[in-house]
This record gives structure tokens, sequence and C-alpha cells, in this order.
């Protein structure tokens, strides 16, 4: 029974001796693990700890406390989410990792960024840092990150920002900040020239944001208001503030149409501040001015009126420009009617904008926003090309129509025109009078089949009537032995002569020449006035 006893005695003498040098060797163990609080990085083991799929290294849910060492340089996606990695250090990767596009490290309780933790991954296009306890972001934080598109910093700890946390990021489209504690709104990120073409969707929403600079949101591009979430944040509670979300709400942006209900703000005077929806400011709380929406389209010289149709009768107007500069009487190209309509022109492409008429009265306000697009073009210029060919096309039909009526329709030019009953003289005449008896003989002919008249009789009549109008013309047209003046290539017979060689007629006698005032006509015996 003693020899047992002496063996328990023994083993706890011989512990006895071990222990103060077992516990520093452990000590010294685990020193040599861990180096400032963090525990010294492990190989990368793709078999049992990682998973790597081509150029995809996953090792989420590893319960990994640093950055495993020995990354390969081709990889592109790497997955670090829901483990232990409290600080990110400057020599996490000793490679340059060039194809590195995507870096997942949220869920990790991370504290600590390194101002060159990026450094060596310069070409990320997707880096997620959400879910942490970041506190502070540092000036130039991710200054290496030119390629970066989307940044997550939500559901952090994040109060301090320094305001040049985020240059460099010239392509960054998506960044990320709800749910922290920031209580400024970052306006260097929408402000910077280079970064306005390309940021697509800010989101600050559930911080601790008091203020708004809202002349300066108002004034950004559309797309940017469009993803501008500023919900669930203490604000107090203004008309100007109802304006902004009513105006985002009419135009259908999602960062107001789908967080109605999450728009909110706090009402001051009262002793504990009430939370009410800023959509309602109007209609429950207070006497904010009822914001609408209306388009009007103009051309370039044009002059447009501008109605301020308000709900009530009698209300003061004033207008703004769509720079927000009031109206005032020296304006030239903006009046304010008496009837409270803006009359602007002649316009300029640069008038193009939206247009705001405040209306106020003693119980009620209302805003109209009208937006005004003026096209490049004059509205005369467009028809001006309609009007002439037009008017070319009316000119050649009317010309096809003339050359129809002189072709078809010019009257007899002979003495024998239809009633006359005359007939052709013979082929002796003047040559001048050839197509004239033609033409007569044709009439003539169908005179004759009609039987209106004696053929005898007609022929004898003819003839004697015939010849005495033939010298007649002969003499008034082509007597060029006198002395006639003449005037632009017609001739102007002055005064009354006697044949030389008179001619005799049936009753025989001398005849004289027909008025020098006028010429008989060929087809009447209506005397033409030359």
């Amino acid at each position: 029974m003693r020899e047992p006893r002496s063996t328990v005695s023994h083993r706890g003498t011989l512990t006895g001796r071990f222990l103060p040098i077992a516990l520093p060797l452990a000590l010294l163990i685990s020193s040599a693990l861990n180096v400032n609080g963090q525990f010294l990085a492990v190989p990368l083991n793709c078999q049992t700890v990682c998973v790597c799929a081509s150029n995809i290294v996953s090792c989420s849910q590893r319960n990994l406390s640093n950055v495993p060492m020995g990354l390969p340089l081709y990889t592109a996606v790497l997955d670090l989410s829901f483990n232990f990695i409290g600080r990110l250090r400057a020599d996490w990767t000793p490679e340059r990792l060039s194809r590195l596009h995507t870096f997942h490290l949220n869920h990790n309780g991370l504290t600590f960024l390194s101002s060159e933790a990026f450094v060596h991954v310069t070409q990320l296009h997707y880096l997620d840092l959400s879910s942490n306890n970041l506190r502070i972001l540092e000036e130039l934080i991710f200054e290496p990150l030119e390629q970066l598109q989307v940044l997550l910093l939500y559901n952090n700890h994040i109060s301090q920002m320094d305001r040049t946390a985020f240059s460099g990021l010239f392509h960054l489209q998506k960044l990320y900040l709800s749910q922290n504690q920031i209580s400024r709104f970052p306006m260097e990120v929408v402000k910077e020239r280079g970064r306005l073409e390309t940021l697509s969707l800010l989101d600050v929403s559930s911080n601790r944001i008091k203020a708004l600079p809202l002349a300066e949101l108002q004034a950004l591009p559309a797309w940017i208001k469009n993803d501008l979430y500023v919900h669930r944040n203490p604000l107090p509670c203004s008309c100007e503030l109802y304006s902004m979300l009513a105006l985002w709400d009419l135009h259908k942006f999602s960062s107001a149409s789908d967080f109605r209900e999450e728009h909110t703000c706090l009402l001051t005077g009262s002793k504990e501040k009430e939370r009410v929806a800023v959509l309602d400011l109007n209609r429950l709380h207070l006497n904010c001015s009822e914001v609408k929406l209306v388009k009007e389209n103009a051309y370039l010289g044009q002059y447009l009126v501008l109605n301020c149709d308000t709900r009530r009768r009698g209300m003061l107007k004033s207008w703004a420009l769509p720079d927000n500069v009031t109206v005032t009487r020296a304006d030239k190209s903006a009046v304010v009617l008496p009837a409270g309509s803006l009359q602007i022109g002649p316009l300029k492409a640069e008038d193009s904008g939206v247009y705001i008429c405040h209306a106020t009265s003693d119980a009620y306000n209302e805003t109209l926003h009208i937006t005004v697009e003026v096209f490049n073009f004059t509205l005369s210029g467009g028809l001006e090309s309609i009007k002439t060919a037009y008017t070319t096309l009316v000119g050649c039909l009317a010309s096809v129509v003339m050359v129809l009526i002189y072709l078809y329709l010019t009257p007899c030019p002979c003495a024998c025109c239809p009633g006359h009953g005359l007939t052709p003289v013979s082929g002796e005449d003047d040559s001048l009078r050839s197509s004239a008896v033609s033409v007569c003989q044709m009439h003539e002919e169908a005179v004759a089949v009609a039987g209106k008249q004696d053929a005898d009789k007609t022929d004898k009549n003819f003839l004697n009537r015939r010849q005495q109008q033939q010298q007649q013309q002969y003499h008034t047209a082509f007597l060029g032995s006198k002395d006639q003046l003449e005037q632009n290539g017609r001739l102007n017979p002055i005064g009354e002569e006697e044949e030389e060689g008179g001619w005799q007629g049936d009753g025989g006698g001398a005849r004289r020449r027909s008025d020098a005032e006028s010429v008989s006509s060929v087809c009447s015996g209506t005397p033409m006035v030359v």
C-alpha cells in the first residue's frame, strides 16, 4: 500500500518541477505566434482550410485571425468574410496581386486599416469592408485604388471621415456608408468634378446627420439624386426638406419613392421631439407649399408665358429662374405679368431648366415647378422649307395650266372666227396670214357641213368682205412708206392718211384707213389699242 503512495508522491514532485519550465515555454510559443496582438499568418491550405477554384480563393468562416500567406499571384477573387481578422496591415500580402479585382473582408470585427494596406492591390474593382468595427477613415486611405468601382462600408462604427479619405477614387460608382455614426454629409464625394461622371449611388442612410446641403443637393444631376439615400437621419423638419423630397418623389427617384415611409424628420418646438413623415408636412404639420411638376416645350426666339396655376385665388406669386435667381423688375428677358404669370423671351438654348413659382397667402402656400425645354431651332425655321416647296409646286402647276390653255384654248387668230360664216382666201394672200387662212378653211368646212347658210351666197359675200379686210390690215400694220413713229418695236400710227393708191369696194369710191389710234382685231370688229 505504501508503494502506490510513493509513486503518486513522485509524480507530483515531477509535475511540480517541470511546471515552472513548461509555462514559460508555452508563453514563448504563444508570443511567437502573436505579433502586435495578432496571430502570425499561416500558409494557405487549399485542402483543409480554404477552397481554391481556379482564380478564386475562398476562406470564409474558417476562424482565421489573419490573411493566409502565399496567395497565388493569379488570384482574382479573395473571400475572407466571417472570420476574426481584426487588423489589415501593410504587409498582409508581400507580393503584388495585379489580377485581384474582388476582395471580401466583411464580418471580421476589423478595427484597423493601414494607410498602406492597398498598395499591392491597385486593380481592385469591388471592396467589401461592411459589418466591421471601423471607426475612423484616415486621409488618403483609399487613394491607391484608382480602379475601384464599388466600396461597401455600411454597418460599421465610423464617426470620423477625413475629407480626403475618398480622394483618388476616380472610377467610383457606388459608395455605401449607411448604418454608421456619421454626423456630416460627405459633400466632397459628389462635388469633385472628376467623380460626378461616374458616381451613381451614395447611401448615407441610418446615420446621425442633422443637416443637409439642400441647395447643393438640388443642383446635382438626376442620375445621382435617383440613388442618393438620406433616409433615417435625425433631420429637422422644414419646408425646404419637404420640397426637395416631394420633387424627387414626383420624378419617381428611387431614393424617395422606394423609401417614402422611412423619410422622417424631427419636429422642433416641443419638449419631446416628434418624428414625422417628411412627405406629410404639407398636410398635417407644417404649412409647406404643395409641389407640382409641369413641363413646357419652346423654340429659339419664341416668347413663352408660364402660368402659376394655384388652387386658390389672390395669392402672392414670385418666380425663380433655373439658377435659383429671383426675378426682378430689372430683368428684360423675364417679366412677371400682372396676373402672376411669367413671360420669358426671346428664348435661348440656355433658358432651358426648371422655373419655380412660389405662391403664398395667410393660410395656404404652394410651389410649382415648371420644366422648360428650349429646342435648338426656331419654330418658323422648320416651316420655311415647306412653304418654299409648296410655292414652287404651285408655280409649276400654274405654268402647266397656262401651257395647256395656250395649246388648246387659244382664241382664233383670224377674222373668220366662229359665227362669222367666212371662208379662207386663196393662197395668193400675204404669207403672214397663211396660218390664219388654214384655220379659217377648217372652220368654213365645219360650217358648210352644218348647212347653216347657202354656199354660193356665202362665198360671194366672203370674197368681198375678205378683200376689204386684207387691204385694210395690210395698210394698217405694214405700211412702211409713210412717216410713222415706232415705240418699243410696235407701230404707233399718228393721224389719218388717205390711201395713195386707193382701191374700190363694192360701191366704188376711195376708202380711208381705220382710226390711227387702234388696230382692228383679227377675230372681232372691236378695235385693239396698241
